[in-house]
């Protein structure tokens, strides 16, 4: 409410708007952040928010970069949930079914955040679209890392891992959008899993074997 008298020092109301953010993103996504809704959830009035943020376009893309540090972190732990292999290349494609599977699952389990974070998420342009860099994404860039391990342990050519990540989003994030908006979102999660499993193997065993770009 605008009369708490509740006070908030170094930055203290940008991390709380953020957090407040996330609150209402979860089950509202980009539309239930209105600046007068975080601001009020969190006791301040809506001026108070343009100390941190610009406009509401600049507090989106904030509790934007929370989302996706967070999905980062469920790809991370379903990346890791295995007992680590010794075989180099199992381990490489241990990872990369981890990066797949455990964007689907946070997309099932957190739509909100999913919608919010793909939503305002910017890779690089058109000019090095591989490029790693500040500006990446951090799940794009466990695709990216995941990738490469294949490469360093012998399951992909360097040729065939060119540009592998676009075939690789496209699979894992058009069945993240089927099982959450499409045909499929009314469908049990027993099923939902298998079936990401196998769309996870099938673009894995396609990259594997498909011909190397040109």
């Amino acid at each position: 409410m605008p009369g708490d008298t509740r006070s908030y020092h170094h930055g203290n109301l940008r991390a709380a708007l953020v957090e407040a953010g996330l609150r209402l993103a979860r089950q509202g996504g980009e539309a239930a952040l209105g600046l007068r809704e975080v601001t009020r959830s969190v006791g301040v009035t809506p001026n108070a928010a343009y100390r941190h943020f610009a406009d509401r376009r600049s507090l989106v893309l904030a509790v934007a970069a929370e989302a996706h540090e967070r999905l980062a972190r469920a790809m991370l732990e379903r990346m890791n949930a295995d007992p680590r292999s010794a075989d180099p290349a199992e381990q490489a494609l241990r990872h990369l079914r981890g990066v797949g599977l455990g964007y689907i699952a946070f997309a099932l389990s957190e739509p909100g955040w999913f919608s919010l974070a793909i939503l305002t998420q910017e890779v690089p342009g058109d000019e090095d679209p591989s490029a790693v860099g500040e500006h990446v994404p951090p799940p794009f860039q466990l695709l990216l890392d995941a990738l490469d391990e294949t490469v360093a342990a012998g399951v992909l050519t360097p040729e065939r891992r060119d540009h592998a990540e676009w075939a690789c989003w496209s699979a894992v994030h058009g069945f993240a959008d089927l099982a959450t908006r499409g045909p499929l979102r009314h469908q049990d999660r027993a099923t939902i899993d298998a079936l990401a499993t196998h769309t996870v193997e099938t673009i894995i065993d396609g990259i594997r074997h498909a011909p190397a770009a040109t």
